[in-house]
C-alpha cells in the first residue's frame, strides 16, 4: 500500500508518498505561498528534485498540483491515483475527543472544526488540506493522527491546573501538549536501540527545534509533556517564551499599551531565542555568534539548554528513575553545544556524555553519545512523524 501523508499549514502544504512494503519515501515535497503571489511547488523523488512555479488561489489547488506532480510521466512515482492506498493527515488538536487516530468521516469532521477554537493557527488549515484532499480523491479512505493524542495517558495531576475547576469542565482548559507523533516515534526507537521492552523503559525525550516540548515517558506512555494548553507553554523556543509568570504579560501591557492579542503576539512570535539574543531565532546562527563572542547568543543557548536541564531532572523524579534520554528534531539532532549544557552536570542522575562522540559522528543516523559507564543511555534519534502518521493510517484502513 501506497499512503499519501498530508501537514498542511495556512499558506504551504508539505506531503511525502510512503510504499507501506519497505517504509521507503517515493516522493516528497512543499507547496509555498498558497493564496499569495509566487507560490511555488517544490518537489522531490530520487535525486531529482523538479520546482514548479503555478497560482495556488487555495489548497485545492495546491492538492491537485500535488497529485498531479506525483503521476507526472516526467517526475511522478506512481502510474494513476489508483496506486495510492489512503490519505494520512496530520490535525493539530482532538481536546479530549479522540485519545488515538481516526478514520475521517463527516461526525470527525465536525468535531475537528468545534476544536479549532484550541488551535487557532494550525487547525483550521489542517481542516481545509482535509476537505481539499476528500474533494480530489472522494473514495480514498483517510485518517486523521493528532499531535496531542499520545499524552492523552498523562494522568490528572500532570495535565490539570491550579485554575477554577469548572474552566476545566466548562472550556476544556488543561495541559493537552503536542509534537505528540515525535515523541512516541523517538520513544518506540530509543526501546529498540538498548534493545529492550519499552513496557520496562523510563524515558525522556526532547524534541528540540524552533518549536520544543520535552516528554517523559514511562512504560511506553506519556505521563508529562512540557507543552501545555497551547505550544507556548514549556522552554523557551525558537520565537516563543515558554514558562513565564502570566503577570508578566498584563504588566507589559501596561507599560507599552499593547491590548492582550499585540502581547501574545510578541510572547509567540517575539521572543524565545529570538527575543533574548537580538541575533536570530535560528540555532545555527546562534551558536556562530556565541563563538564570536556574542554574549546574548551565549545567554540565549543557556536560558535554553538550563530549561530543558530542568525539564530533564523533573521527569526523571516523576518517574522515579531515568533509563534513556533522547535528543530529536532540528535542534536536538544537529547543535552539540545544547546537548552538552543539557546533559552536562548531570552525573548525580547517572548521565554522562562522551564529548568526542557529542560533537563528531554522522548526521541523520540514531546513535549513542553516552559513556560506557553512563547509567542513562543518551541517544541521537532522528524524527519521523510522517512514517508514524502513515503507520497509523495503513492499520486503521487495514482494521476497517
Amino acid at each position: 500500500m501506497k499512503i499519501l501523508v498530508i501537514n498542511a499549514g495556512s499558506s504551504s502544504l508539505k506531503y511525502q508518498l510512503i510504499d507501506m512494503a519497505t517504509e521507503q519515501v517515493a516522493a516528497k515535497g512543499v507547496c509555498e505561498r498558497i493564496g499569495i503571489d509566487g507560490s511555488m511547488l517544490t518537489h522531490k523523488a530520487g535525486k531529482k528534485e523538479t520546482v514548479i512555479k503555478s497560482p495556488m488561489p487555495d489548497h485545492n489547488e495546491a492538492i491537485r498540483l500535488v497529485l498531479d506532480a506525483l503521476v507526472s510521466p516526467e517526475h511522478g512515482v506512481v502510474k494513476s491515483m489508483d496506486e495510492i492506498g489512503a490519505v494520512g493527515h496530520r490535525m493539530v488538536h482532538s481536546a479530549e475527543d479522540f485519545t488515538e487516530s481516526v478514520l475521517v468521516t463527516d461526525k470527525v469532521m465536525e468535531v475537528c472544526k468545534r476544536n479549532g477554537e484550541l488551535a487557532p493557527l494550525h487547525q483550521p488549515a489542517n481542516i481545509i488540506g482535509v476537505e481539499a484532499c476528500k474533494a480530489a480523491m472522494p473514495d480514498v479512505p483517510m485518517a486523521l493522527v493528532f499531535d496531542t493524542a499520545f499524552h492523552h495517558t498523562m494522568p490528572k495531576k500532570a495535565y490539570m491546573y491550579g485554575l477554577p475547576y469548572e474552566y476545566y469542565t466548562d472550556y476544556k482548559v488543561r495541559r493537552y501538549g503536542f509534537h505528540g507523533t515525535s515523541h512516541k516515534f523517538v520513544a518506540a526507537e530509543a526501546a529498540k536501540y538498548v534493545g529492550k521492552d519499552i513496557s520496562s523503559l523510563k524515558i525522556v525525550t526532547c524534541h528540540l527545534g524552533n518549536g520544543s516540548s520535552v516528554s517523559a515517558v514511562k512504560g511506553g506512555k506519556c505521563v508529562d509533556t512540557s507543552m501545555g494548553f497551547t505550544p507556548l507553554e514549556g522552554v523557551p523556543m525558537g520565537t516563543r517564551c515558554g514558562d513565564i509568570d502570566p503577570s508578566v504579560v498584563e504588566y507589559i501591557m501596561g507599560k507599552t499599551g499593547m491590548d492582550v492579542h499585540e502581547a501574545l503576539n510578541v510572547c509567540n512570535k517575539k521572543s524565545g531565542m529570538a527575543g533574548l539574543s537580538g541575533v536570530s531565532s535560528d540555532f545555527r546562527d546562534l551558536t556562530a555568534a556565541a563563538d564570536n563572542g556574542n554574549e546574548r547568543a551565549i545567554l540565549a543557548l543557556d536560558v535554553f539548554s538550563y530549561a530543558v536541564k530542568k525539564y530533564v531532572g523533573a521527569y526523571a523524579a516523576a518517574m522515579n528513575g531515568l533509563d534513556v534520554l533522547v535528543f530529536t528534531a532540528g535542534v536536538g539532532e544537529h547543535t552539540p553545544e545544547v546537548r552538552s549544557r543539557v546533559a552536562g552536570e548531570m552525573e548525580y542522575l547517572g548521565i554522562k556524555i562522551d564529548e568526542k562522540k557529542n560533537y563528531s559522528g554522522e548526521r541523520g543516523v540514531m546513535r549513542e553519545i553516552s559513556t560506557p559507564d553512563s547509567r542513562v543511555r543518551v541517544l541521537i534519534i532522528p524524527t519521523n512523524e510522517e512514517l508514524v502518521i502513515a503507520r497509523e493510517t495503513k492499520e486503521l484502513v487495514e482494521g476497517r
